[in-house]
């Protein structure tokens, strides 16, 4: 029997990105110019699934907050503290794009590069704003004529973040291009976007963030990200 108050889903599949902790993935996609992939489970991975979705450069995708804190799962908390206003001012949940919501399930457009069927189906994704083992409920293809509103109101973030210069310790820089050559881009991307909480503003403070397993050490102070350490987490490469 079918009960109208409560719903079950079951994953399509799965993100595969470099995001590897909730500190300093993008707080919106299409920010951040990074590259992931979207694995769809056994049950779905059928090439007659994905068929004609090729035709389409951006993609919706529907997924889990999966991360958040499960001690607030179920927690009914009508206001949020959005960071685009610095932390300190509550806000309705539903007129913010928090990860602590009534259901914990996000929205997020993303660029299709290509779809890969070789073995099962994956697609590669760029622009996405979504923690490695992301579980997806769902894709839909964007359409610009129904989806892009011209003159739409965004309220109290009316417009993209500024972004900062990003520089490298030379002995940074040297241990990134080891490790990967995407690595640098991926920090740049990343970083230029300052992920630390709004309060926070101590430029002789050392950050560090996992990103496609590395530790990444960083600081920010008026001139920008200086990027002071990289190191591989453990035996994983980068």
């Amino acid at each position: 029997m079918l009960d109208r108050d409560h719903h079950t889903f079951t994953p399509i599949g799965v993100v595969r990105s470099p995001y590897q902790e909730k500190f300093a993935i993008p707080r919106q996609p299409g920010l951040a110019m990074v590259d992931a992939t979207i694995e769809l489970t056994p049950l779905y991975a059928d090439p007659a699934a994905v068929e004609g979705l090729e035709q389409f450069s951006h993609l919706w995708v529907i997924f889990v907050f999966h991360a958040v804190d499960a001690q607030r799962l179920g927690e009914w908390r009508p206001q949020v503290r959005p960071p685009r206003l610095g932390g300190n001012e509550k806000l309705g949940v539903f007129a913010t794009r928090s990860t602590h919501r009534p259901n914990p399930i996000g929205l997020s457009v993303v660029e299709l590069l290509r779809i890969d069927t070789n073995e099962g189906v994956k697609l590669h994704i760029r622009g996405a704003d979504l923690l490695d083992g992301t579980p997806v409920l769902d894709i839909k293809p964007y359409l610009p004529y129904a989806d892009a509103i011209e003159n739409a109101r965004a309220g109290f973030a009316p417009s993209a973040p500024a972004r900062l210069q990003v520089r490298w310790c030379s002995e940074a820089l040297a241990a990134a291009r080891t490790y990967s050559a995407t690595l640098q881009q991926v920090v740049e991307e990343v970083l230029s976007f300052d992920p630390r909480p709004a309060y926070q503003d101590d430029p002789a403070r050392i950050y560090g963030v996992l990103l496609a397993g590395c530790n990444v050490r960083f600081r920010i102070d008026e001139s920008g990200a200086e990027i002071v350490d990289v190191t591989s987490v453990g035996d994983a490469a980068c």
